[in-house]
């Protein structure tokens, strides 16, 4: 009788064995091959490390040939070739060559416990201006943001042009794509960086691995967003209906309307005058007006009456005298006169002593 659970968990240090000869003694029934473009400035690169790139795709037994003409990189498998997921590894390996990667980094593909993930982030951002600042922004200053991305995910990324290349474990390409994903959606990558940190200290505690993580990890939101300020006048879009708009009515039209068609010349230009002199009038009355407002006398302010004042309230104007005579007669800083007394009366005494 064994645990569900630890079925359910797999053990620390566990390895899935590697595909041999004996998995598959016969070989492959037919050859298969892929082909990729590679940009002219690899062109050199390539032509250096290309008898590497062969030797290490001869292990697996697939040939690999380089097309300098065409500008191509192509890989076929053998008579040999006994795992057939060799070609895939190989097709892996030169598109990220293609793709700027070194051959020391993408020859790691063709171990069993690494993979692979292109992630073209072009067309994600409509802005040429927008999409090189989120990129930017995706490196860092001086790539510390990209290589602490490397440590916390144990990936290699490399950045080149409309494209993502990443390289390591299957955990930590779906980590590395998310945040490459999100940084193109305007979500800074420190946040992300932030939760991965967490996630990796909490992976550590064995009793938090059947619990639930979402109480521990921060969740960030957007302070600085304001509402959208609605515009002054709304366009508000008439009901569609299939029928044209009905026609403007003509001159004669509104003529014969009013009757003035059937007028005679002399009529007409008799009921413009009237027209002219009526207009004339109200222009006349209305400037008159105008004239006359200021000759229109403004409303009087009512007058209101001050209430006595009580009797209690009064001030006592003699001793307010009483005391302006009192300073009249006091010198600015002098002394009262009866001190002044009784110092000139010390001073006699004491030239009677000597």
């Amino acid at each position: 009788t064994v645990d569900e659970s630890e079925l359910l968990t797999v053990p620390d240090g566990w390895k899935e064995p590697a595909f041999t000869r004996e998995d598959n003694p016969k070989g492959l029934l037919e050859e298969s091959s892929f082909a990729t473009l590679f940009p002219k400035y690899r062109e050199a690169y390539l032509r250096e490390c290309w008898p590497l790139v062969q030797k290490a795709l001869g292990e697996h037994f697939v040939n690999a040939t380089l097309d300098l003409i065409e500008g191509s990189m192509t890989v076929t498998t053998t008579k040999k070739t006994f795992d057939p997921y060799a070609i895939i590894r190989a097709r892996d390996l030169i598109k990220l060559l293609a793709r700027s990667v070194p051959f020391e980094q993408a020859v790691r593909i063709l171990q069993d416990d690494i993979a692979c993930d292109i992630i073209k982030i072009g067309s994600l951002v409509r802005k040429r201006d927008t999409f090189i600042k989120r990129r930017g922004r995706l490196l860092g200053p001086k790539g510390s943001t990209l290589k602490a991305l490397e440590l916390l995910t144990n990936c290699y990324i490399m950045v080149q042009g409309n494209t993502v290349s990443a390289l390591g474990p299957f955990s930590g390409l779906k980590e590395v794509r998310k945040v490459v994903l999100d940084t193109m959606k305007n979500i800074h990558p420190i946040y992300n960086i932030k939760t991965l940190m967490i996630k990796r200290e909490l992976s550590k505690d064995p009793e938090l691995r059947s619990q639930s993580w979402e109480r521990f990890l921060p969740k960030f939101k957007r302070k600085n967003l304001k509402k959208r300020k609605e515009p002054k006048k709304k366009n508000t879009k008439k009901e569609y209906t299939p029928f044209p708009p009905p026609q403007p009515e003509s001159q004669i039209d509104k003529e014969l309307a009013s009757g003035e068609y059937f007028l005679k010349e002399r009529q007409k230009k008799r009921k413009q005058v009237q027209e002219i002199k009526a207009k004339q009038a109200d222009a006349v009355k209305r400037r008159q007006e105008e004239r006359n407002k200021a000759f229109i006398p403004p409303k009087e302010k009512t007058v209101v009456k001050t209430k006595k004042a009580s009797t209690e309230k009064k001030i006592d104007i003699e001793a307010i005298k009483e005391k302006v005579k009192n300073a009249k007669k006091k010198k600015l800083g002098a002394l009262p006169e009866e001190e002044v007394k009784l110092k000139m009366a010390a001073d006699e005494k004491k030239k009677k002593k000597k």
